[in-house]
């Protein structure tokens, strides 16, 4: 058997420090080429609309089509699409479209109400809570599609009260994936275009004459993808720039090794980058999983991608205690952390820092993936230290509120002219004292 050498390391050992932050390395700095490319792709469409799209389209997804008209999506598309395809598959999208759009309607109770109240002067202070009125949506295409990604992001923005939701996919050769046509449907997609790459980014950020300019960008993409998006920030807000998935498994060695083996293969076959590391204070649980790794890996699809993800950033760690492992995880902060033991709600108050928590050796970051409810777009690379999932509150702003009644101006009026004196902004202060009772 042609065993996966995964990286071996116990906190006990004099140069962990060092050997730890070597697995964790990741640059997310863009090629170069890649940067000039997107950047030339992004003033050409700013500046030659559809045209450049047309262009860029025909060149990039081998798509040759005489206008936009030819690669827009209508309903009817969607709706062809959902008939057409097995009737367990659409009992599986409007399940998993169900327990997403009940946990984010949950979270727009909890977090997405505006609110307000009166002090004793009666002024009344709040936040009213609006939601954007047009989103874009990147969805993978092509061969690597991802129906999946497409629900966690259209149905919390229609939850949210987003009023139009519009659609990119690629769709090289023409190759149409009927499931995600059949989730826009399920998901209320509004418009959709078959383009991608930067200059689909490109068209929702600038807008052109078919494509509608859009309030934010979310959803997952290439290298190139990735670049348009931090580029075209502040033109348009995003959702976040994602680096390769990652998963964390925190096991106590009472789940079985199989289970857990299958877990780090889960990531392991996204791409080459991804990282899936296991922690454990149990060296011989963690000899099971690595027999479980080399048995199980002939019979994956995607051995190859898993067996150069698993060498190249993968780690088996073993840690003096669950209590250890649990600080090393904060330090880590993973996009997925799996807690596979027999009592997770033991550790779960001294886990700070992750993207989704899974707790139990039931809950598969698998189920949280596709239809468990919450999202499935998470931070990565550490940024779960000061960032979230997606959710409602992504596809909504804030406004604040204020009313001051004429009895608080009397107060209010005192205390900001005094400090705008301060600051020496005499127009600042004389209008807070114009409202002064003289």
């Amino acid at each position: 058997m042609n065993m996966v050498a995964v990286r071996r390391l116990a906190t006990t050992q004099a140069d962990f420090e060092a050997a730890f932050r070597r697995v964790l390395h990741w640059s997310a700095e863009t090629d170069d080429a890649i940067e000039q490319r997107v950047a030339a792709i992004l003033a050409d469409v700013q500046v030659r609309g559809d045209a450049a799209v047309l262009e860029c389209t025909a060149r990039f997804d081998d798509l040759q089509a005489a206008s936009m008209a030819a690669l827009e999506l209508k309903a009817d598309d969607f709706a062809a699409a959902f008939e057409a395809i097995t009737p367990a598959r659409r009992d599986a999208l409007q399940q998993a479209a169900a327990r997403i759009r009940s946990y984010h309607e949950r979270q727009l109770e909890a977090t997405g109400r505006s609110w307000s109240y009166r002090d004793e002067d009666g002024t009344l202070l709040g936040q009213k809570v609006t939601p954007l009125d047009r989103v874009g949506i990147y969805v993978p295409g092509g061969k690597a599609a991802y129906p999946s990604s497409l629900l966690m992001n259209a149905v919390p923005a229609r939850v949210a009260g987003v009023g139009e939701i519009v659609m990119v996919v690629p769709t090289p050769k023409g190759e149409r994936n009927p499931l995600v046509l059949a989730a826009a449907h399920v998901a209320g997609v509004t418009r959709a275009f078959t383009i991608g790459g930067a200059q689909a980014v490109a068209a929702l950020a600038y807008g052109t004459a078919a494509v509608p300019k859009v309030d934010k960008i979310t959803g997952p993409g290439n290298a190139y993808v990735a670049s348009a998006k931090k580029r075209v920030f502040g033109t348009v807000g995003i959702d976040m720039i994602a680096g390769p998935s990652e998963i964390l498994v925190l096991a106590d060695g009472t789940t079985p090794p199989d289970w857990v083996a299958m877990d780090l293969f889960s990531q392991a076959e996204h791409d080459e980058l991804a990282q899936s590391i296991l922690l454990c204070p149990d060296a011989a649980y963690i000899d099971a999983v690595q027999r479980e790794i080399d048995r199980l890996l002939p019979e994956m699809p995607r051995a190859a991608i898993i067996r150069a993800s698993l060498e190249g950033r993968g780690a088996l760690i073993h840690t003096r205690s669950m209590d250890e492992a649990c600080e090393i995880s904060n330090r880590i902060a993973p996009e997925h952390l799996e807690v596979s033991s027999a009592d997770p709600q033991r550790w779960e108050p001294l886990l700070r820092h992750a993207g989704a928590i899974f707790l139990g050796a039931y809950t598969s970051e698998s189920l949280g993936d596709y239809c468990a409810g919450p999202n499935h777009v998470l931070p990565t690379s550490g940024t779960a230290r000061f960032s979230s999932p997606l959710g409602v509150y992504d596809f909504q702003k804030r406004s604040s509120l204020i009313e001051v009644s004429e009895q608080g101006a009397q107060v209010l009026g005192t205390i900001a002219a005094e400090l705008a004196h301060g600051e020496g902004l005499q127009a600042h202060a004389r209008a807070a004292e114009m409202r002064l009772k003289r």
